[in-house]
């Protein structure tokens, strides 16, 4: 299954997702596990290098070639990081997606760069819609901010998308995580934010 973790709008926290989805499916599913890396930016990619270069098991080699897609074995399950940078490469990323993940962060900002984006995908795949799925990221911690329960409700209301119940928390682990090649689940699997990890990772797979 290919799985894009996309949206319009950047600083949705898109490569923090793929690297801990990607890690956790590979620790926690019995299936081959392919990451790509089609965000000019490459920082999916370096995170990926520190994991490679300080040893950590299992090692994900990312790709950003989009041609190597067409050769997946359809057994595994492949993540996508997409960037707007390269516009055309992320087209075709979502046409040949089987469905896309959409982080979106708690601002009405957000909100609507995530209508805007299911628009482009509505129009990019016309019939042949991918299952779209949402899910707040980097949700306020605060229980009297009220923005991540806003932002839910209004996403909830539009077509073309479900938005999943679980959320990942704005957490100094996931910062973390990237700096040291490790998913939060494998820094301290009794955190918060490794718990929230595996509840995402539990609901789509």
């Amino acid at each position: 299954m290919i799985t894009v973790i996309g949206n319009l709008k950047g600083g949705t926290g898109k490569s923090t997702v793929t690297f801990n989805l990607s890690l956790w499916v590979a620790t926690h599913r019995n299936v081959r596990v392919a990451t790509y890396d089609f965000d000019p930016q490459a920082t999916l990619t370096d995170a990926l290098d520190i994991r490679t270069e300080d040893g950590y098991q299992p090692i994900i080699i990312p790709s950003s070639q989009l041609d190597a897609l067409d050769k997946e074995d359809k057994q595994a399950e492949v993540l996508i990081d997409i960037g707007m940078s390269d516009m055309e490469t992320m087209r075709q990323a979502i046409q040949r997606a089987d469905r896309i993940l959409v982080p979106v962060a708690p601002s009405q900002a957000d909100v609507w760069s995530t209508q805007r984006f299911i628009s482009m995908v509505v129009e990019l795949c016309g019939s042949d819609l991918p299952n779209m799925y949402g899910f707040m990221n980097r949700s306020d911690t605060h229980r009297a901010v009220r923005e991540t329960d806003e932002a839910f409700a209004a996403l909830s209301t539009l077509k073309n998308i479900e938005m999943l119940d679980e959320r990942l928390y704005q957490r100094t682990a996931y910062r973390r995580s990237f700096s040291e090649g490790l998913a939060v689940f494998e820094m301290d699997p009794k955190s918060k934010a490794a718990l929230e990890v595996n509840a995402l990772g539990n609901a789509l797979y």
